[in-house]
């Protein structure tokens, strides 16, 4: 994450009563120094008041907003922005919009920042800042900066309970929130939201809801089934992820066999089995419980359980296996970098070090900023 300090870019200076923020008759105080974002180009103790543009203090504005949330005079600021940029909102969330779509993490965190700090209140842009962490832990943990992420995912969750916590509430809150604990494989969590999703949606009728609507609410039943049907509530299978996840994988083994006795059927069982293993380098082992993972209902249209058995199959040799599971896993997700890094190391086991160059060179097309991949090609070039 990032450690520099974005207010160390900001210097207040008390402005001249003559000076006009904008075309708007806007009041300032006087006794308020204001916040002025620095050029580049300015040089320690070299300020020129004749160079001072608004679009400095607006920036600088800004920063604090996002930055300062102890500064006294965040309301006279927000009030300052608002009145000199009445659009100011709709620019805002536009510009984070299209640089989370670009992946530009850092600056969509910054303008994210902003516009939150100058709505604080607003439960809208709060889940909005839930969704853009979420994300960001999502990309982060493809490149391998699985502790960045992990920061992040805590940051989202804090955002995801603030949104839920709107009076009135706000169904899409729920919605994603539970998606965000399926992800972290907390189905307790998860279930209780979609739950509340749907009772909180049960009086809208299909054509107040839209097709996006109509869609969320069967996708929620669908995951509730899912939950309860495959028992995912159980505190065995939570308690068998956490042990796995955090290092302790012989205990959470035991955990999740005990969990597999009564419930056989379920393919994210099998799977947990297999990733404790897999972990142990007990390859042959965590091949078998990938397979029986695929064998039940839903295990078989999951890249994640392809990929892993790939690693499995790759590790006792069955390169030709591991090419045809890899194959499908990116049949059903062909952007995830960790499927084809994979299929690089795939390449160099099979003595293909130009194939693997290419594998390698499309992740960081996709994810630059991807250390897996960057770490390979500089050995690769090492080696010409």
């Amino acid at each position: 994450m990032n450690s520099k300090n974005p207010l160390d870019s900001v210097y207040f200076i008390k402005m001249p009563e003559e000076f006009k923020l904008s075309v708007h008759d806007i009041h300032l105080d006087p006794q308020i120094m204001l916040p002025v974002q620095k050029k580049e180009t300015d040089a320690p103790g070299n300020f020129n008041m004749q160079e001072l543009s608004q679009e400095q203090i607006l920036a600088g504005i800004l920063t604090v907003l996002a930055y300062d949330r102890q500064n006294p005079n965040l309301d006279y600021y927000r009030t300052l922005m608002t009145e000199a940029r009445p659009g100011i909102k709709k620019e805002l969330a536009e510009a984070a919009i299209l640089k989370t779509r670009n992946e530009d993490w850092d600056l969509a965190e910054e303008i994210w920042m902003a516009l939150h700090g100058l709505s604080p209140e607003d439960k809208a842009v709060v889940l909005n800042m839930a969704l853009f962490f979420d994300q960001k832990a999502d990309s982060y943990r493809k490149s391998s900066l699985n502790e960045d992420a992990d920061a992040y995912d805590d940051t989202a969750l804090n955002y995801y309970k603030d949104a839920m916590d709107s009076d009135p509430e706000i169904p899409d809150a729920f919605f994603n929130a539970g998606f965000f604990y399926l992800k972290k494989r907390l189905y307790a969590d998860a279930k209780g939201c979609f739950e509340s999703y749907l009772a909180l949606t049960s009086d809208a009728k299909d054509e107040e809801l839209g097709d996006n609507g109509v869609y969320k609410r069967e996708r929620a039943q669908e995951v509730i089934d899912k939950i309860s049907n495959r028992n995912l509530e159980n505190d065995r299978f939570h308690n068998a992820y956490e042990l796995i996840a955090g290092g302790q994988e012989e205990k959470g083994l035991e955990e999740i066999r005990k969990f597999i006795r009564d419930n056989p059927a379920v393919w994210n069982a099998w799977f947990l089995l297999g990733w404790g293993l897999r972990r142990l380098e007990r390859f042959e082992d965590a091949k078998q419980a990938f397979e029986k993972a695929r064998e039940c209902e839903g295990g078989d249209e999951s890249a994640d359980t392809l990929n892993e058995l790939a690693i499995c199959q790759m590790e006792t040799g069955e390169l030709d296996e591991a090419q045809d599971s890899l194959n499908q896993a990116l049949a059903y997700d062909p952007d995830n970098t960790k499927i084809i890094s994979n299929m690089g190391y795939l390449c160099l086991k099979l003595g293909d070090e130009e194939q693997a160059r290419k594998f390698f060179m499309t992740v960081l097309e996709i994810d630059p900023g991807d250390k897996i991949a960057k770490i390979e090609l500089q050995k690769l070039e090492a080696e010409v």
